[in-house]
């Protein structure tokens, strides 16, 4: 991912230098392991040398790699020298015990499950603060007046809270699902070339993985399988697809033509090279984009999970491509949304002027019910609305003065529901009598761990 969508504490998870420093914790565990295990002939005293000096310098073992041209052996090649270089000439060398019965999978494939959960924990923690602002925004705007929409056409009165409400559930379900992807991922395996343990003690597998607070791969063959992963790559992708959901709302309420909400326009900031009053939504817009690279990359996460045999590593290059690229753009995304969500500019007037908009037609659906309750037949009441309805969307249309619905029902002989009763019907609040229920139930939304 590029630097502009990557932050610190994420890019570093991903970088050579942490991988590399889980690579050497792992050998340095397997050493310790086989030295309690006393099975293979070291012992406690080379593994405490071994935990002493171990080390590796990044571009030490990239100038190594080049000519192995491959990764493990460079690093276990620059990892020994550090080992070793303070070994007394004629003495046995340490770091012959560092990989003993191991395979390069059982260091990578450990080592990645624990990059992931650390991604993962930066996910979680990013879920979390953006869930606590959408609650507290939704209390916030409890009582705003909005127009619903439901096919990008005005349907019913509602509040702007419930949006805010909404997005919360949605967030704690994220939630939800990447506290267990992070358990499904948390797995390390050291078992051999293909998974019999044929040159290494489970022991050391159960070892290595409880110090580094991950659970043994029950069989593994060569891998970890890559179901592991890609349930991961599938929650990440539905969290991508909740800020994508969130920013397309937010993009939509903010146009011109609608403009009840707006991302922060910070100062100094411009919209557009050619037109100085642009204030345009471009950081939801990134979010949306990058939301489809999330999503995408999902995909790669499914194929891999098919592999020749025991193992093959035509997985490898793709998911470290696609794996790193989702989590930094999933923490971007999150963060570029925490602080958009929680300094939304609203604009309540203009809620309300669009809630005029269309002349009372928003309160079609109550008229109906008032109808049949006057005894008239459902098809006839809703002939009855419908008709008066259409005229007032030609009205709309055209931009033309002409009667609300109200006044065209009250015109109607056919309309048998009292004035009274009109007056009742035409108040946008008489849709919310039950909001309470939705707030009661966000009262026990929590996002503490």
């Amino acid at each position: 991912m590029i630097d502009r969508y990557t932050r610190p504490e994420m890019g570093h998870i991903f970088s050579l230098e942490n991988k590399y420093a889980i690579w050497q914790e792992i050998e340095v565990l397997a050493c310790e392991a086989q030295a309690e295990l006393g099975a293979c002939g070291i012992t406690k005293e080379e593994a405490a040398w071994i935990r002493e000096h171990a080390a590796f310098n990044k571009e030490e073992v990239d100038e190594i790699e080049a000519t192995t041209n491959h990764d493990v052996i460079a690093f276990l090649t620059n990892m020994g020298s550090y080992i070793d270089a303070e070994v007394p000439e004629g003495e046995p060398k340490p770091s012959r015990w560092v990989h003993y019965g191991m395979t390069s999978s059982d260091l990578g494939d450990t080592a990645l499950c624990y990059q992931l959960v650390q991604a993962t924990d930066i996910i979680i923690d990013d879920v979390r603060k953006l869930g606590e602002i959408c609650r507290r925004r939704a209390f916030e705007e409890r009582n705003t007046l909005c127009v619903g929409r439901t096919h990008g056409i005005h349907a019913e009165p509602m509040t702007f809270g419930m949006k805010f409400g909404s997005w919360a559930w949605e967030l704690k379900r994220d939630l939800d699902r990447l506290i267990d992807a992070r358990k499904n991922v948390a797995f390390g395996a050291i078992s051999g070339a293909v998974g019999t343990y044929s040159s290494i003690n489970p022991f050391v597998e159960e070892y290595v993985c409880e110090h580094l607070g991950l659970a043994h791969d029950p069989l593994s063959t060569q891998v970890i399988s890559r179901d592991h992963h890609a349930y991961l790559a599938g929650v990440l992708a539905t969290t991508a697809a909740t800020c994508d959901r969130i920013a397309t709302e937010i993009r939509n309420l903010q146009k011109t033509d609608t403009l009840e909400a707006e991302e922060p326009f910070r100062k100094g900031q411009k919209g557009s090279s050619a037109m100085p009053h642009k204030r345009n939504p471009i950081t939801l817009e990134k979010v949306c984009g990058l939301s489809r690279v999330v999503k995408a990359n999902a995909q790669v996460a499914f194929d891999n999970v098919a592999l020749w045999h025991e193992r093959d590593i035509s997985h490898s290059s793709a998911e470290r491509v696609a794996q790193a690229d989702s989590f930094i753009a999933l923490d971007h995304m999150l963060s570029c949304l925490t602080r958009i969500v929680d300094g939304l500019i609203l604009y309540p007037a203009r809620m309300q002027a669009n809630l005029d908009l269309t002349r009372g037609l928003i309160f079609s659906s109550k008229v109906l019910l008032a109808l049949v309750d006057t005894g008239i037949t459902r098809e006839d009441a809703y002939k009855i609305v419908q008709r008066n309805s259409m005229a007032v969307w030609d009205d709309v249309h055209a931009a033309v003065d002409g009667p609300n619905l109200r006044e065209r029902l009250e015109a109607d002989p056919e309309c048998t529901v009292s004035s009274e009763k009109l007056d009742e019907i035409f108040d946008p609040w008489d849709f919310l009598t039950r909001i309470d229920t939705v707030f009661d139930r966000l009262e026990q939304l929590s996002f503490e761990a």
